[in-house]
C-alpha cells in the first residue's frame, strides 16, 4: 500500500479487517461471558474476558439456535470463532461459529467419536428398532431408587395402567462406576426375561451428570438386550448415546412411561367403541339372517301345492307347444302358397313371345332396307360430286393444265420466265411450249 496515499476511515477499517481475517485462522478461545445481550432478532452479543483482557463477541441467530444451552454472565465458555473487524465502528470482535461450556470440550469430543463409531456399526439403524408391546404384562425400570425420575414414572404408570406390575432394577445413574452398573442392570433384566419392556431413565442434569448414559458399555448393553428398551434420560433438549441405541427415545422419563403403556381411560373408550361397533355388526348380521329366513319361508311350499304348480306349468307348456305347432304349419302353408304364386308369375307366355319376335323381325327388315336405300342414295351423290371434281372431266370440256419444269401447276404468269419450257396437259395427250412472251393480268 502506498504510504503517501490518504485513506478514508472506511478504507482503513476494510484494510485492517482483511489483514485480521487473513492472518488469524478459525480458533477456539476460552473466557468468561460478560454483558450478555440477546437481541430481539435472535442474535447474541457479549464480551469474553479473562483476568487482564476482553474481546467483543457476536453469535448470529442461524448459529445460536442450534445450541442446547443459553449463556449467562459469569459462565465460563469455549468458543470457536473467526477474528474480524466491525467496519462501522472499527471494533475488533469475534464472530462465533460454535460455543460450549468450558471444560467440556473433551467430553463433547468423546461423545462425537463414540456416536460416529456406533453409528458406523449400525447400532442406530431404524431397521433394528423393535416395536413396543401394546399391552405389556410387566414393565422393568432401570434407575436409582432415590431418583425423582422413578417417582414420575411410577406415578404415570399408576395413572395410566395400575394393573401392570413393575420390576425395579436398582442402579446408580451418575458418579464413579455408574455406567458399568447401569449396563449390568440392563443385562440382568434381559437375562431374567420377566418383563415385556424396559425403561432406562433418570432426570435432567449437566452433561457430566448424564455422562454415564454416554458410555459405550451402556450402549452395548442396550443393543444386546432381548427386551425392547425405552430411553427416558434427561429433559427434552438432552441427548445421550443411550437415546440413539434404544428402540424408542422418550423426551423425559414421564414420556417414557406414557410410551410403554396405553392410557386406561383411552383403552376403555376404545373398548367401548369396539363393543358398540361389534354389537352393531352382530345386530346387522342377525337382521340379515332374519330377512333371509323370511325369504326362504316364502319360497318354501307344501309338496301338494308344488305338484299342482308343476302340473299347471306342464299344461301351459303343452298348450304353448300345440299353438307353436299350429302356427308353424300355417306359416309353412303361407310360404308354399307364396312360392306357387311367384312360380306362376315367372312362367313365360310363349305365344305372346312369338308374336313379339315376328314383329321385331319385320321391324328389323324394314329398318335394314331403309338403311341400305339411304346409304345407296348417299353413295350415288358422292360419286356424282366426285366426278364433278375429277380434273379429266374439266379437261374434257376444253380446259388444259400447265406445269413448269419442276412439275408445279402454273396458275399465274408471274410463276414463269421467258424462255422457260412448260408442260401442257390436255384431256387426251399433252405438249411442250416455250415461253416467248408474258402478259400480266389487269386484276393483279
Amino acid at each position: 500500500m502506498d504510504k503517501n496515499r490518504v485513506l478514508s476511515v472506511r478504507e482503513l477499517n476494510l484494510a485492517a479487517k482483511q489483514i485480521i481475517e487473513s492472518g488469524i485462522p478459525l480458533l477456539w478461545v476460552h473466557g468468561e461471558v460478560s454483558n450478555f445481550v440477546a437481541a430481539a432478532s435472535g442474535h447474541w452479543y457479549f464480551s469474553l474476558k479473562d483476568e487482564v483482557a476482553q474481546v467483543r463477541c457476536v453469535m448470529f441467530r442461524h448459529k445460536s439456535q442450534y445450541l442446547d444451552f443459553k449463556p449467562a454472565n459469569g459462565m465460563q465458555v469455549e468458543v470457536l470463532a473467526l477474528a474480524t473487524l466491525y467496519e462501522a465502528r472499527g471494533d475488533f470482535q469475534l464472530n462465533l461459529e460454535k460455543m460450549r461450556p468450558a471444560g467440556l470440550g473433551a467430553l463433547y469430543e468423546a461423545f462425537e467419536q463414540l456416536k460416529n463409531k456406533l453409528e458406523g456399526e449400525g447400532l442406530f439403524d431404524a431397521e433394528r428398532k423393535r416395536t413396543l408391546p401394546l399391552l405389556p404384562k410387566q414393565i422393568g425400570i432401570v434407575t436409582s431408587p432415590q431418583a425423582a425420575a422413578l417417582r414420575d414414572v411410577l406415578r404415570t404408570l399408576a395413572n395410566r395402567m395400575p394393573s401392570v406390575p413393575v420390576v425395579l432394577y436398582p442402579t446408580p445413574v451418575q458418579g464413579e462406576g455408574a455406567a458399568q452398573k447401569i449396563a449390568q442392570a440392563i443385562r440382568t433384566a434381559s437375562q431374567r426375561a420377566e418383563c415385556d419392556v424396559l425403561i432406562v431413565c433418570r432426570g435432567g442434569g449437566s452433561i457430566e451428570d448424564l455422562w454415564a448414559f454416554n458410555e459405550e458399555v451402556v450402549a452395548r448393553a442396550i443393543a444386546a438386550s432381548h427386551i425392547p428398551v425405552v430411553s427416558g434420560v434427561g429433559h427434552e433438549t438432552d441427548s445421550t448415546i443411550a437415546d440413539f441405541v434404544a428402540d424408542l427415545r422418550a423426551a423425559t422419563p414421564t414420556a417414557a412411561a406414557q410410551a410403554v403403556v396405553p392410557d386406561r381411560e383411552e383403552l376403555r373408550q376404545r373398548l367401548a367403541q369396539q363393543r358398540q361397533r361389534l354389537w352393531r355388526a352382530v345386530t346387522r348380521q342377525f337382521e340379515q339372517y332374519m330377512q333371509r329366513v323370511d325369504y326362504l319361508q316364502r319360497r318354501l311350499l307344501h309338496p301338494a301345492q308344488r305338484i299342482r304348480q308343476q302340473v299347471e306349468r306342464l299344461l301351459a307348456l303343452r298348450q304353448r307347444m300345440h299353438l307353436a305347432n299350429t302356427n308353424a304349419v300355417q306359416r309353412g302353408r303361407w310360404h308354399w302358397n307364396g312360392l306357387w304364386q311367384r312360380l306362376r308369375g315367372l312362367r313365360p307366355d310363349v305365344a305372346r313371345r312369338c308374336d313379339q319376335q315376328a314383329n321385331h323381325v319385320q321391324r328389323l327388315n324394314a329398318a335394314m332396307r331403309h338403311t341400305l336405300d339411304r346409304h345407296d342414295a348417299r353413295l350415288v351423290a358422292l360419286q356424282q360430286h366426285l366426278q364433278l371434281l375429277d380434273p379429266q372431266q374439266v379437261l374434257a370440256r376444253g380446259y388444259s393444265m400447265v406445269r413448269d419444269a419442276q412439275g408445279n401447276i402454273v396458275v399465274s404468269s408471274r410463276q414463269i420466265k421467258l424462255g422457260e419450257t412448260l408442260e401442257i396437259a390436255f384431256a387426251q395427250g399433252g405438249a411442250q411450249a416455250l415461253v416467248q412472251e408474258k402478259r400480266e393480268s389487269n386484276t393483279d
